[in-house]
C-alpha cells in the first residue's frame, strides 16, 4: 500500500507508540530490533520490550503447514537458535537433520508418516517436507525434532475429496510489525477453519515510524539475504502470527512489501534484481510454500537448489470450491502502459484455461491488489494505479473472459488496501448496463496503519458517488476475514478488534456479507446492517 497512512487511534504504552516515541526522540536504536551495530542477544532483548517471544531453541520461529491438497499437505520449520543471527553465524553444523513425524492425534502417539530431512545453512537450515499418503479431509498433528529438542505441536488438515456440505476459512493481509500487536491473528488461530489464506505484505521492507511520512516510508530499509532473514524472525516474534501458523494450513501469496514497496517483477536494474532475488529466498524459507519443485511425490531436498518461487496454483476444497492463488508481483508490468500487464502472459492462459475448465463450484481468486475500479471522486482520476487500475486492458480481458465464459459464482478475496470494501464485479466498470459477474471483498489489515477517520468519513461517500459499483466501505478497524461457504451461499464475516495496541484484544464480527449460489451480487446480512461505516450503498 503506497498510501500515505496515519495512525487513527490515540497514543499508548504499546509496541506502535513506543517505537514513534523513539523515533522522534532520536533513540530509535534503544527499541528498534533491527537497528545497526545490535548484537543478537541485544536484537532480542529489543524485541522483547515490543512485546516479542520466541519458542524454544531450535525452533524459535515456530512451525507451520500449508499448501493442502487431498492426500499431501507441505511441513514447516526453520532451526534458528539465535533468531537475530546471521545464517552462518547460528549455533548449528551446516546441514542438521530434522526429523518429522505426522499423528492422527495431538499427542503424536498414532503416527502415520515419519522421516528425516537435512537442514542445510544454504536455506538458512529452513525444511519444508512435503508429506504423502494421508487420507483426504483429515485433521493430522505435527512436530519436528532436532539437536534432541522437540518443537511445538502444529495442526493441520488435507483437503476433502468428493461431495462436500462446508468448508470454513479466513484470509489475512497486511501486518506490518511497528503499528501494532497481532491480536487478528491469535483471533485466526482461536477459530474453527479448514485453512487461512495470506494476501500478501507479511513483512515490510521499512521500519518504525517516527511521525515524519517522508523519513517514515523510505528508512531504515533491507536490501540483503541476511536482512531480509532478520525481518523475517522479528516478525515471526509475534506470538499470534506462530499460533495462527501452527493452527492451521495456510495458503500464500505476496504483494509488494515482501521485496519493496510498489515493485514491478520484471523491472530494475542488477543492484534490485539481486535484491529481489534476496526477498523471494527469504520470504520461501520463512513459509510452508510447496515450491515448483514439489508436487505430491518426491520433493527436493532442502539442501538442493535454491526455490523457484511460483505462486500461482488452482487447488480444490472437495466439489464445493476451487481456489485460484494469484501472483500480481513476480510477472507484472510497469503501470499505465496500454499493452501493460498484472499477471504476465503465462499466468493470464493459465488463469483464462482455468476458467474454462472450472467445475460446478464456487470460485474463489486469492488476489493480493484490488481488481474493482476505485475513483477518488466523481469524474476523478484512479486513485491508485498500482493496483488492476493501473492495468486496464488485461482487466477488461479477462474479466470478458469471464463473462464470455458463462462462470458463475465468483468471489475475489483482496488484500493491501487495509481498509473493507465490498464491490460487484463487472467486466466493464464505466458501463453501468455492464452485468455482475461476482464480488470482491477487501478485507481490514491485520495492523497495517489505514487512513485516520476523518479521511474515512469525508471519502467514504465521495468513493461510493464515484464508483456505482461499490456496495461499501468500512476504514476505521483492524482484523481479518472469516468466510463460511456451503453448497448454496457463501458468507463473508468481518471480525475485527478492538484495539491494535493490545494483543489480547477481543474480536467481535462488525458485519456480514452473503453471496447466494447462482446469483451475482452480495447482500449485507439484515442483523448487522446497522454496524458502523464510512459508506453503505442505498
Amino acid at each position: 500500500m503506497s498510501r500515505l497512512s496515519r495512525p487513527s487511534r490515540p497514543s499508548g504504552l504499546n509496541r506502535r507508540d513506543l517505537l514513534k516515541a523513539a523515533g522522534a526522540a532520536g533513540a530509535l536504536g534503544t527499541v528498534w530490533p533491527l537497528s545497526a551495530g545490535l548484537s543478537p542477544a541485544q536484537a532480542r532483548e529489543a524485541a522483547a520490550a515490543l512485546g516479542s517471544t520466541y519458542d524454544e531453541a531450535p525452533f524459535t520461529l515456530g512451525v507451520g503447514s500449508g499448501d493442502p491438497r487431498p492426500t499431501s499437505v507441505v511441513l514447516w520449520t526453520r532451526l534458528a537458535p539465535e533468531p537475530f543471527a546471521d545464517a552462518g553465524e547460528q549455533p548449528l553444523p551446516e546441514v542438521a537433520e530434522v526429523r518429522w513425524a505426522v499423528a492422527e492425534d495431538p499427542g503424536l502417539r498414532r503416527v502415520v508418516a515419519a522421516g528425516v530431512v537435512p537442514a542445510s545453512e544454504t536455506l538458512a537450515h529452513s525444511v519444508h517436507v512435503p508429506v504423502t499418503g494421508l487420507r483426504p479431509g483429515r485433521t493430522y498433528w505435527y512436530a519436528f525434532t532436532a539437536l534432541g529438542k522437540t518443537s511445538r505441536t502444529g495442526r493441520t488438515r488435507t483437503a476433502p475429496a468428493g461431495p462436500v456440505s462446508s468448508v470454513r476459512f479466513a484470509t489475512a493481509n497486511c501486518q506490518n510489525y511497528p503499528q501494532g500487536h497481532y491480536a487478528a491473528l491469535s483471533g485466526i488461530a482461536r477459530e474453527r477453519l479448514d485453512f487461512v489464506i495470506h494476501l500478501g505484505d507479511y513483512i515490510y521492507e521499512y521500519g518504525p515510524q517516527s511521525g515524519d511520512p517522508q523519513r517514515d516510508h523510505n528508512t531504515p530499509m533491507i536490501y540483503t539475504l541476511a536482512d531480509y532473514r532478520k525481518r523475517h524472525a522479528l516478525y515471526k516474534g509475534d506470538p499470534g502470527l506462530r499460533a495462527a501458523h501452527a493452527a492451521h494450513p495456510w495458503f500464500l501469496t505476496w504483494d509488494d512489501h515482501e521485496v519493496a514497496n510498489d515493485y514491478s517483477g520484471t523491472g530494475g536494474t542488477a543492484p534490485f534484481l539481486q535484491r529481489r532475488a534476496a526477498a523471494y529466498q527469504a520470504w520461501y524459507e520463512h513459509l510452508p510454500h510447496r515450491d515448483a519443485g514439489d508436487g505430491d511425490g518426491e520433493g527436493r531436498s532442502a539442501s538442493a537448489a535454491l526455490p523457484d518461487p511460483e505462486i500461482h496454483r488452482v487447488r480444490r476444497w472437495g466439489d464445493l470450491l476451487e481456489l485460484a492463488v494469484l501472483d500480481l508481483r513476480q510477472y507484472r508490468s510497469a503501470q499505465n502502459l496500454s499493452d501493460g500487464t498484472i499477471l504476465g502472459a503465462g499466468q493470464k492462459e493459465w488463469l483464462k484455461r482455468t476458467v474454462d475448465r472450472a467445475p460446478d463450484a464456487w470460485h474463489i481468486w486469492a488476489n493480493s491488489i484490488m481488481l474493482s475500479q476505485l475513483r477518488g471522486s466523481p469524474g476523478g482520476r484512479y486513485m491508485f494505479t498500482d493496483q488492476w487500475d493501473g492495468f486496464l486492458g488485461e482487466r477488461k480481458e479477462v474479466l470478458e473472459h469471464v463473462r464470455r465464459s458463462g462462470l458463475k459464482d465468483l468471489i475475489v478475496l483482496t488484500g493491501d488496501w487495509h481498509s473493507a470494501f465490498v464491490d460487484d464485479i463487472r467486466p466493464d466498470y464505466d458501463n453501468l448496463d455492464a452485468p455482475v459477474i461476482g464480488t470482491e471483498f477487501t478485507a481490514h489489515s491485520v495492523s497495517s496503519s489505514a487512513y485516520d477517520a476523518a479521511w474515512n468519513a469525508a471519502n467514504g461517500p465521495l468513493m461510493g458517488r464515484a464508483n456505482p459499483h461499490l456496495q461499501y466501505f468500512e476504514g476505521n478497524r483492524y482484523g481479518y476475514d472469516v468466510y463460511e461457504v456451503t453448497p448454496r451461499r457463501f458468507s463473508t464475516h468481518m471480525r475485527v478488534i478492538e484495539d491494535r495496541r493490545d494483543p489480547a484484544s477481543p474480536v467481535s464480527t462488525l458485519t456480514t456479507f452473503h453471496v447466494d449460489r447462482g446469483r451475482a451480487g452480495a447482500y449485507e446480512d439484515p442483523a448487522t446492517r446497522n454496524s458502523p461505516a464510512q459508506y453503505r450503498r442505498d
